[in-house]
């Protein structure tokens, strides 16, 4: 049986290729190429990882090495060393070493041969991996001691600056600072000020002015945020309860925490308490005063954001689940007095049109039936055709005929500007809108390839979910009871609606594009 490669850059690897050391993942190939030529070995596919997961659920190319080396597809797995395989805890290591054990997969390094079936090499291989786990926790916490006293100096540890500053190099030092940007802060400025001070009025008065004004204010100025998007009021109120502004840095304001959702581990950053922060003088200057300051906070205590009760029951079956697919937000629920409920971009500036949401409902419950239809076929047929593989295709379709139209609407656009039609703003913002559908049709084109690429036919049988029990319960369920039904066979929805219906039209006009939750084992992320 021929062998393959296993390729993966850790962190080590980042800072030797930053001190200019060459790409890491060129130099480990060319090293197991030549040693499968010295041990004349047929190599048939090189695996590369690029992510630097701590567990295999977040390494996908780990995933399917795993799922091939179990069903003994490979002779042999070549890789720099074991560690490279898993760093992770306890659980991941064990199914390492009893997936490459019980297929009989050798694990070829440049310094050892390990034979699972051999008991002193199944020892050897076991001990590497705890010591490669006890090496991960030693650097961890090294790391972690480093960027805490980092802290303590004043420095910046974040990777991404706040709106109204840029990260910065120390002069003749170790880390980084920040330093105001001239374009952004101003606009910093500007926000605490009306939140403060309110708005100046024509008789010269004043008047307070709220997050949401604020946020309105600014998008029809035509000032994006950091990210080229639009203001929306929770992206204001962290900032002005962001200690940065006044010369501050912090730490621990949002903690990972780890937990498990349909028996996988997810990563969270719930909000800290700010008496739980490391908060310290900053060696960048503040661009809010102290005065200002304190009269936004205490604004702000004044006006706290209404808190859910415990009682509180989830009223929408789609929450958390629809994805606006013009700005990528989750899409949320907007009551309606003596009408029923929509689904809504919460975005104001978003061009996504709402629809009923009793409609959006119905369509996910009929086209996750339409989709299970397929895999109930026999498994003779559903060996023949991948249903899956097609429903996948038909979504790459749409999207790639979206894209093509994009492509052509920004021609256009530059076509007008350069006419004179457009004047420079109405044409700037048009095409960061174009930029940003673009954007995101692409990266959605590029995740439906993958899963179709992944997708083998032969593990239909294996790959079907537990949706039978979810139309069976979800008729009589809560909106609670029935968003866990769909959450437990459903990953997410994109919804897109360009055109507005009439009053008395089809209440729908919308399109759905739905990523099913697949059984564990499968490769498949769709």
């Amino acid at each position: 049986m021929p062998y393959c490669l296993y390729l993966r850059k850790s962190r080590a690897d980042a800072e030797a290729e930053a001190r200019g050391e060459g790409e890491t993942l060129a130099r480990h190939e060319k090293t197991l190429l030549e040693l499968s030529r010295r041990l004349h070995l047929e190599i048939s596919e090189i695996y590369r990882e690029i992510v630097s997961g701590e567990t295999i659920a977040a390494r996908p190319v780990m995933q399917r090495l795993l799922a091939e080396v179990g069903r003994g597809v490979w002779d042999g797995v070549l890789v720099m060393e074991v560690e490279r395989l898993a760093r992770g805890d306890t659980i991941d290591q064990g199914i390492v070493a009893q997936t490459f054990k019980l297929s009989g997969t050798k694990i070829i390094t440049p310094m050892k041969t390990y034979d699972p079936n051999n008991e002193y090499d199944e020892e050897y291989f076991e001990f590497g991996l705890f010591m490669s786990r006890r090496e991960y926790k030693t650097i961890n916490r090294r790391l972690q001691r480093g960027r805490i006293a980092s802290v303590m100096e004043g420095k910046y540890n974040g990777s991404k600056p706040p709106y109204g500053y840029r990260r910065v190099k120390i002069e003749n030092g170790r880390g980084y600072t920040l330093q105001p940007d001239e374009e952004q802060a101003p606009v910093v400025k500007l926000i605490f000020s009306l939140y403060a001070y309110g708005e100046k009025r024509a008789d010269g008065g004043m008047d307070e002015t709220g997050i949401s004004k604020i946020a309105s204010k600014l998008n029809s100025l035509g000032i994006p945020t950091a990210k080229g998007c639009v203001w929306t009021a929770s992206s204001i109120q962290t900032m002005l309860r962001n200690p940065v502004y006044i010369g501050k840095v912090r730490w621990n304001a949002r903690p990972v925490r780890k937990k498990i959702e349909n028996g996988e581990m997810v990563k969270t950053r719930p909000r800290a308490k700010p008496e739980d922060w490391i908060l310290k003088d900053g060696l960048h200057p503040a661009l809010i005063d102290n005065k200002t300051w304190e009269t936004v906070q205490r604004r702000l205590k004044e006006n706290p954001s209404r808190p859910c009760p415990r009682e509180y029951e989830t009223q929408n079956p789609l929450a958390g689940l629809v994805v606006c697919g013009i700005c990528g937000r989750k899409m949320v629920r907007r009551p309606q007095k003596g009408a029923a409920a929509t689904l809504m971009c919460p975005a104001p500036a978003c061009r996504n049109i709402s629809c009923r949401l009793d409609c959006a409902e119905d369509r996910i419950l009929l086209a996750l039936r339409g989709w299970l239809s397929g895999y109930q076929l026999p498994y003779e047929a559903a060996s023949r055709q991948t249903p899956q593989s097609e429903w996948k295709k038909q979504a790459l379709a749409k999207m790639i005929r979206k894209q093509r139209e994009l492509i052509k609407q920004q021609e256009r656009i530059y076509e007008f500007f350069e006419k004179g039609v457009y004047t420079t703003p109405i044409f700037q913002e048009r095409l960061k809108r174009n930029l940003e559908q673009l954007e995101y049709t692409e990266k959605t084109i590029t995740q439906i390839q993958a899963e179709i690429q992944a997708l083998k036919p032969e593990r239909n049988k294996e790959i079907l979910p537990k949706t039978d029990p979810v139309f069976a319960r979800y008729e009589y369920g809560t909106p609670a009871e029935k968003n866990a039904l769909l959450k437990s066979v459903l990953k997410k929805v994109i919804y897109t609606k360009a055109v507005r219906t009439h009053r008395n039209g089809a209440p729908d006009g919308f399109e759905l594009i739905l990523f099913p939750r697949l059984q564990k084992g499968h490769t498949d992320n769709g």
